[in-house]
């Protein structure tokens, strides 16, 4: 048995100017900015959403700009198989998490959990 859920709503800009988008998103969603402190963590800045909400991050990279979402999960490898069985793929392991792809060609993570409520709001599968 594992859990997952919805974690997080990934806003991915192609951009040289991170401050710029989100001074636009957090602007647009009524949210305040919350740079992370660890370095590798530069490239994104999550968007303070209320705790019954999934987390919003803003991340610069180098592929056109699109939403992702992050499933997390109390076991990777369990919520991996689980949807592999549904028809996605796996992409590339990044750190500890998967980036996989949907079926329709969309990409989405695979990582750990993220909220504070994860247990008390995660679905409960079955490792049959």
């Amino acid at each position: 048995m594992h859990k997952s859920r919805l974690g997080t709503l990934i806003i991915d800009c192609l951009t040289d100017d991170l401050q710029r988008e989100v001074a636009f998103w957090s602007a647009a969603l009524g949210c305040t900015e919350q740079p992370y402190d660890e370095p590798e963590s530069q490239n994104y800045i999550k968007l303070q959403t209320d705790s019954t909400q999934p987390t919003i991050e803003v991340q610069k990279v180098d592929h056109p700009s699109r939403v992702h979402l992050d499933i997390e999960t109390d076991n990777i490898q369990a919520e991996v198989e689980r949807l592999e069985k549904l028809g996605a793929k796996k992409v590339a392991k990044v750190r500890d998490w998967w980036v996989m792809e949907a079926p329709s060609g969309h990409r989405f993570c695979v990582v750990r959990p993220q909220r504070p409520d994860f247990e008390e709001g995660a679905n409960v599968w079955d490792d049959d």
